[in-house]
């Protein structure tokens, strides 16, 4: 789970009786910085960046196939969004022989994998291996599935993505559990020679669900260590309530960080949200130039017919240095007001 103007494009069969899905989305906005930067850019934000722009943030088209057993699923994608979430890929040099990579080679593929589900104990279980979408955390990177136009704090500091193999099992009705080899944070090519490893228990009872995750790999030179909690409660039909926690460490540096999101839908067509969250390090800086981070926002989304929404959204952003842009100079806060739209087949 992971909870402009824009596109979703949501998995649509082609024909029920058949096992080709496609969909895909297409993500843009525009934004007022209050601060006015002279560069345009609003520094420190996961991908609604730009001010005073109109801006596609992200074009995908997701193509799968399932036909009960194998299954596949590939997404393209072009934008703000992706270049800047490929930033962090590893820079791996080519030879005579081998081209180089890096992340302006695989920027434009969110997601690519192979799975097959198969019964084990009489419990279904999955083996999957290929590009995947980070599971910490329970915002998504298609804004359609979150209650926010722009994503937390956490989101930005997180991993976006991985790649390797991972397998997934029904413990019971109510409990899933998977483990799974990586290459290790936002990396298609790895760059080291030890595989981080992530365990994962998901518990999905009626109105809760709740996601447990750690994972453990090198990053850089050392072990880094990340533990991961986020629940989703929906008492009422027009109320859920989203709480993330996270917290690592490894040789030199620990942080910790945490998001609440309440979202409410007191009328068919309109949806009301308001997010905190805020970050923190000690030791060595792995997120931010500064040892604090955190914003509040609230968000509108209007929703007129099935698959197109429109948001607005106010967001302010506080620092504990002076990170964010200005005219003349940085400081450490900042306010926006986006506009964005979303919809999706």
């Amino acid at each position: 789970m992971r909870f402009a103007a824009v596109f979703w494009l949501g998995w649509v069969s082609v024909a029920s009786a058949q096992p080709l899905k496609v969909g895909g989305y297409v993500e843009g906005f525009w934004q007022w910085n209050f601060a006015r930067p002279r560069n345009g850019i609003t520094n420190f934000r996961a991908f609604d960046n730009r001010h005073d722009s109109f801006t596609l943030a992200n074009v995908a088209l997701d193509v799968g196939w399932d036909d009960g057993r194998v299954f596949t699923r590939v997404v393209g994608q072009v934008g703000h969004t992706p270049s800047t979430y490929y930033a962090a890929e590893p820079s791996s040099p080519g030879a005579d022989g081998a081209n180089a990579s890096d992340g302006s080679l695989w920027k434009y593929l969110q997601q690519a994998y192979l799975g097959y589900r198969f019964q084990l104990l009489r419990r279904a279980a999955t083996v999957e291996a290929g590009i995947f979408l980070s599971p910490i955390g329970p915002e998504s990177m298609a804004i359609h599935d979150n209650a926010t136009w722009s994503r937390s704090v956490l989101f930005y500091a997180l991993p976006f993505y991985h790649t390797g193999a991972r397998a997934s099992y029904a413990v019971t009705r109510d409990w899933q559990v998977s483990l799974a080899a990586f290459n290790g944070w936002n990396s298609v090519v790895d760059n080291n020679r030890r595989k981080s490893l992530a365990a994962q228990a998901i518990y999905t009872r009626s109105a809760l669900t709740l996601n447990l995750l750690y994972f453990g790999g090198v990053e850089r030179t050392r072990w880094r260590n990340l533990f991961d909690a986020h629940a989703t409660w929906q008492p009422i039909d027009t109320l859920a309530i989203v709480a993330h926690a996270n917290a690592g460490f490894e040789r030199g540096t620990r942080w910790a960080g945490g998001a609440l999101t309440l979202r409410a839908m007191p009328w068919s067509m309109w949806t009301f949200a308001v997010r905190g969250d805020a970050i923190g390090e000690r030791g060595a800086r792995l997120f931010y130039p500064a040892a604090i981070v955190g914003s509040a926002t609230a968000t509108l989304d209007f929703h007129p017919a099935d698959h197109i929404s429109f948001r607005l959204e106010y967001r302010h952003d506080q620092a504990s240095a002076p990170i964010y842009f200005r005219a003349r100079s940085t400081a450490r806060r900042g306010d926006t007001l986006t506009v964005g739209a979303t919809a999706w087949f």
